[in-house]
């Protein structure tokens, strides 16, 4: 069986400047996985590079649902199942959420499922608010996050990239946020948690965790390493990394 996302031997760099230096990372189905690391170790740079944001040059291999992606667009991406929520959603002003989604729908006439869907996260985030205002203006923080939830849960992706969904939230928002995903998990969707911190792991049941340093995965294992770079920090992993060159 395939897994949601498989990454394998990924680099990417801008110009003579390398960033991810062989990634290796699987995400099955029905999981969800939290990549963690200190600034600058590449962890936005793999949401970018299996996006396919042009600044980056890329080789490896990424494989959603056994489909290799790099060398798609990025509308062909996302048709193939991969969706990002990011740190800092866009505001797209004119445009209404509903007239967002609508789009989404007018792009893939064969998905018989989505008004169903859509209805469904809707009632399950409480959206119905926020449906005919425009995209993410004059929303709060937690708000957008609510919002980039919704349209993940409408895209109905395979592989979903969460790109520090934490990011400028308060605590209750962070707990909002993790039950969303939580409310959102499925045995056919993989979702990859992109964090510097903690916090939010705790309030959601994730079944992995690795260590990003300098481009590279030094450590994968279970929650409890989440917990021990909230005590001791990244600067032992650090240190092991420039040891071993």
């Amino acid at each position: 069986m395939s897994n949601a996302l498989e990454v394998t031997n990924l680099t990417a760099s801008i110009d003579d400047l390398e960033i991810l230096r062989g990634v290796d990372l699987t995400v099955p189905f029905g999981e969800v996985h939290a990549v963690m690391g200190p600034n600058g170790s590449g962890k936005s740079t793999l949401c970018h590079a299996l996006m396919g944001k042009d600044d980056y040059t890329v080789a490896g291999s990424a494989r959603v649902d056994g489909t290799e992606i790099l060398d798609m667009s990025i509308d062909e991406r996302a048709r193939a199942g991969l969706f990002e929520a990011f740190q800092y959603p866009t505001e797209i002003a004119g445009v209404t959420l509903d007239e967002l989604t609508a789009a989404m729908a007018e792009a893939n006439p064969a998905d018989n499922g989505f008004t169903t869907r859509q209805e469904q996260t809707s009632e399950l985030l409480g959206m119905g608010r926020f449906r005919d205002r425009f995209v993410n203006v004059g929303l709060s923080g937690g708000e957008k996050k609510r919002s980039e939830m919704y349209l993940m849960g409408v895209a109905n992706p395979k592989i979903a990239i969460l790109d520090e969904i934490d990011s400028g939230l308060d605590i209750d928002a962070v707990k909002q946020v993790a039950g969303m995903v939580e409310a959102m998990r499925s045995p056919d969707l993989g979702v990859l948690v992109i964090t510097h911190y903690s916090r939010i792991l705790r309030y959601m049941s994730v079944d992995k965790v690795h260590v990003m340093v300098k481009g590279r995965i030094v450590k994968s294992g279970g929650p409890e390493i989440a917990e021990e770079l909230e005590g001791g920090g990244y600067a032992a992993l650090q240190k092991q990394v420039a040891s071993s060159k």
